[in-house]
This record gives structure tokens, C-alpha cells and sequence, in this order.
């Protein structure tokens, strides 16, 4: 299992997009262009580098095709191998891994009004973003963990983020079990990953971040 992150930065926006761009299909070249803040643009491109990386360089994968799902979730066609990506405020991260997996990550911003979720989470999870001290982070930590586990699972937002609850870092939906980790890349930051293949609990999780 594979993560990889990176930070975006204006002054390099340029840069990137002259280096990267031209190596995708020309309909994610028009996606990227079409943003209209450069902070979206380069965030979107830079976990679409982070996947070519990491194939390339953890995996031996140097051509890739990817589609979607009926669930509109993205794979690699004709590969066992899966990724996911995610981005937040400068972060982008993207994991890779051999079995399906979701990755989410969120800037702690206190300018978030923890009640706005409280129809998001589950009576026991909302009293204890209530009463913690840093409301914000407790409920980024939740946030995080179900959108991880959704993306792993591969319905999005079909499943309802309140009808699930995670015990000692396992969840069972559908008679699928998954399980969580968390993940610290930058104090800022709150992210967790999500896999359903117990016996990689212990393995090593190979974290690069990459610099262009």
C-alpha cells in the first residue's frame, strides 16, 4: 500500500501545468483548464501526477487507462490495482494499494460549524464531537473516516454517512467488513485511509511525498 502527497503552490502553477498536462488524455487537459481558481486546477492535477507516480514507480505501470464505474467511482482499466485520491485546501494525497481502498483528508478549519453535520453522524458520534475539546478536529476525524470508507466500499454517497457506525477501527456494511487507520502528513491536517483486507492491518504503509 502506497501514499503519496504533495502540496500545491501558486508560484509553480505554470511550471506544472507546461511539465504534466500535455502527458493526459485531452479531456482531463480540458477539465483542468477549465477551472476557474488555480488552487482547484492544480490540486486536481497534481492527484492525477500522484497516481502516474506511483504506478510507475511502486507498481511498474507506465500506461493507464482509466474509467468508471456504474457508481461513477474511477479505476484503471484492465488492472488489479486500485487508488484513490483525495485533496483539501494545499494537500493532495493519493493511495494505491492492491485491494480497494479510500483515502480522505481534511484541512482543520475553525471557521466549520460542527452542527452543521449533525445530520451526518450517528447519535453517539455527534455527542462526542459535542462535548470534545477540540470540536472541529473530533469532527474532521469522523468526516474522514466515513468518506474513506464509502470511497473503499465504491457507492459514494449512496451510502447514508449516518447509517454506519465504526467499532475499534472496523466497519461492517452490507456484509462487507472495513477497516481504518489514521494517517498524519501535516498537523493542519486530519485523514484517514480505508481497506477491506484484514491482513494488511500490520503491513507497512509506504508514505513519499513528491516534489516537482
Amino acid at each position: 500500500m502506497v501514499i503519496l502527497y504533495t502540496f500545491i503552490d501558486e508560484f509553480k502553477h505554470e511550471f506544472l501545468l507546461d511539465t504534466y498536462l500535455k502527458s493526459f488524455p485531452e479531456n482531463f487537459k480540458a477539465k483542468i483548464l477549465n477551472y476557474r481558481k488555480w488552487q482547484d486546477a492544480q490540486l486536481s492535477l497534481l492527484g492525477r501526477v500522484l497516481l502516474k507516480y506511483g504506478l510507475n514507480n511502486y507498481y511498474q505501470i507506465n500506461e493507464i487507462e482509466i474509467d468508471l464505474t456504474p457508481n461513477n467511482k474511477p479505476f484503471l482499466k484492465g488492472q488489479d490495482i486500485y487508488f484513490n485520491i483525495s485533496h483539501s485546501e494545499k494537500l493532495a494525497v493519493c493511495i494505491i494499494a492492491g485491494f480497494p481502498v479510500g483515502i480522505d483528508v481534511e484541512f482543520l478549519n475553525e471557521k466549520i460549524n460542527y452542527m452543521d453535520f449533525q445530520s451526518q453522524m450517528t447519535g453517539k458520534e455527534f455527542d462526542e464531537i459535542h462535548h470534545a475539546d477540540n470540536k472541529i478536529k473530533c469532527l474532521l476525524k469522523y468526516w474522514t473516516i466515513k468518506e474513506a470508507i464509502i470511497k473503499a466500499d465504491g457507492r459514494g454517497l449512496q451510502i447514508d454517512l449516518q447509517s454506519f457506525e465504526f467499532i475499534n477501527n472496523e466497519c461492517l456494511i452490507d456484509d462487507k467488513m472495513f477497516y481504518v487507520k489514521e494517517i498524519s502528513i501535516h498537523e493542519n491536517y486530519v485523514g484517514h485511509i480505508a481497506y477491506n483486507k484484514i491482513d494488511t492491518m500490520d503491513k507497512t504503509i509506504f508514505f513519499e511525498e513528491f516534489f516537482y
